[in-house]
């Protein structure tokens, strides 16, 4: 029995030493939870918080996924509401790795509101989060590089990675402002 579970570990990519690169669809996670009252706020619409948290779940799955090592998040870089969310509504939040540097990961994490009753889907929106793969004492560990399969993902693969020149360029200059 437990060799049974172990060889479905290794068949489902679980518990294997991180390659020396994947694509992207190895990452790919998709997540859904139908909203409920506790999650409103008095208008009725879902807090956008409430779908923060999840983007963040969705999106660190996916870069623990690609990694296999716990992922902490380190930066959201935007996340613009384009409709509503409404209780009863099935939220979808679909994410997968868009950039890799030498132990960050970025991840695009799309956001669908889904009314169960008429399978009506409205996006919702996207976000992009960062996140840094840790080792075993909770330090930056590299990761896998990524293979695109695609030229949309190639394209997002581009795009990921002028997004992080700009979060190091906003870094560096947030430290020279902040230095006495």
């Amino acid at each position: 029995m437990a060799h049974d579970r172990r060889s479905r570990r290794i068949q489902a990519g679980h518990g294997l030493t991180p390659s020396a690169s994947k694509p992207v669809s190895a990452s790919r996670v998709t997540l859904s939870q139908l909203m409920q009252p506790q999650f409103a706020n008095l208008r009725g619409a879902v807090h956008g918080g409430w779908i923060m948290k999840l983007a963040d779940e969705a999106g660190g799955l996916a870069a623990a996924r690609h990694a296999q090592k716990p992922v902490v998040t380190v930066a959201i870089d935007q996340m613009s509401f384009h409709s509503p969310i409404r209780i009863g509504d099935l939220v979808i939040l679909e994410a997968e790795v868009t950039f890799v540097g030498n132990s960050s990961l970025e991840t695009r994490v799309q956001v669908t509101a889904e009314d169960p009753l008429t399978a009506i889907r409205t996006h919702t929106n996207t976000a992009y989060l960062v996140y840094v793969a840790l080792d075993a004492a909770g330090q930056p560990t590299r990761v896998p590089r990524l293979i695109a399969e695609t030229e949309s993902e190639s394209l997002r693969m581009a795009r990921g990675e002028r997004r992080q020149a700009d979060r190091l360029a906003r870094l560096k200059h947030e430290a020279q402002e902040s230095a006495p």
